[in-house]
This record gives C-alpha cells, structure tokens and sequence, in this order.
C-alpha cells in the first residue's frame, strides 16, 4: 500500500504512476467468493485500498484538470499525497470492517463482533511490511477502539457506515481549503457512491 519515505523522486514517481493504475486493473480481476474472514480481510483490505487511492487520485485529477501530471514531479507534494492516501484508507479499513461484521450479526446471525478487532489488527500490522507510518498507525488503532466502543451494531450497518472514510478523504486530500469547501458536497457524494458498488460486490460474493 505505502511507499518508503527515503526514496529518490524519480522512484517516487514511478511508485505513484504504479498505484494510479494497479487498483483499476485490479478491481477488474474475476472476484473471489468470501468463505472465511481469511477471505473477508483480503476483501477489507483490497476494497479500501481501491477506494482510498482511486477517490484520492481522482479528486486531484478533477480538480487540477491536465495539471494533475505535475503532481509526479514534485516531492513535497508527493509526500503529502502519501500522507492523505494512508490516513484515507486506514479510514477505509475501519470503515469496511465495522460494515461487514455489523452486517453479519444483523443477517447472517453472526454473533461474534470481536472479530471486527482481528481483521483490523491483522489488516494494519500487515501493512507495517508497507512502511505504515507510525502516527497512522498509532492515530488508527485509536480511532479504531473509540469507534468500536460506541457503535450500534445492531443498525451500523445502515447508518452512515462509511462518514468516516468520506470525511477523511475531504479532510486529508491536500488541496486548498476554500476550494476543497467549494468541493464538499460532490468529494462526499463521489466516495459514498464508490462504496455502494464495493457493498453491492460484498453482498454478491458473500458465503459465510
């Protein structure tokens, strides 16, 4: 998911070109059925990675129009995407996970909601091979238990269940501010419609 934080700007580019096109071409691959969590937390972390990278990229792209290719020429810039994408998809693990085991104690009768914990843990202490940065990381563990502490799981699953995600997209996307106001409402709109689709693909390869 990360990047280093020493690399040379020519390998930063490179990096950032791959992640602008790998998650499309991923998320037309032939999809796999989930018949275990090992199964659900792959599909947590594939999903969140695409939503977090492909809502990013494509709100810097709309905004900076056919400038957004200069943004692969600037370091400073490049980090601050860096930044955005992790917080931005951590945002998305929560979010996922927290509607998939919401999801399946209301309809599957799956009354175990500690497992909501594992599949985080597990998602974000695998990233740490992908260089996590550690206030992230930190920051998301945190979040993570103050959000499982007061969630309804009884209605979760059809309250706003990804606000979360939405939000840090418009708050960590590093555009400025007055333009990003301007933005809000279609940013929002434009990640809550992507995870419709990433709902819709969950219920269609559901066999838990």
């Amino acid at each position: 998911m990360g990047i280093k934080y020493k690399l040379k700007l020519k390998d930063l580019k490179i990096e950032y070109l791959r992640e602008y096109f790998s998650p499309i071409l991923k998320y037309l691959k032939p999809k796999r059925k989930i018949n275990n969590f090992i199964d659900l937390q792959n599909f947590i972390q594939k999903k969140s990675a695409w939503i977090s990278q492909v809502t990013l990229y494509g709100y810097l792209k709309t905004r900076m129009g056919a400038k957004h290719v200069l943004m692969f020429e600037d370091e400073i810039f490049l980090q601050s995407i860096n930044t955005a994408k992790w917080n931005i998809y951590v945002a998305s693990i929560q979010d996922l996970t927290l509607f998939t085991i919401s999801y399946l104690k209301n309809v599957r009768n799956f009354d175990n909601t500690e497992k909501a914990k594992d599949l985080f843990h597990a998602i974000l202490n695998d990233e740490k091979s992908n260089n996590i940065p550690d206030d992230v990381y930190v920051s998301g563990i945190k979040n993570f238990k103050e959000k499982f502490n007061q969630i309804d799981w009884n209605k979760h699953y059809l309250d706003l269940p990804f606000n979360d995600s939405s939000l840090a997209l418009y708050e960590w996307s590093p555009i400025a501010e007055e333009l990003k106001e301007l933005d809000k409402k279609i940013v929002l709109n434009s990640m809550i419609l992507k995870w419709d689709n990433v709902k819709k693909e969950f219920l269609s390869l559901l066999n838990l």
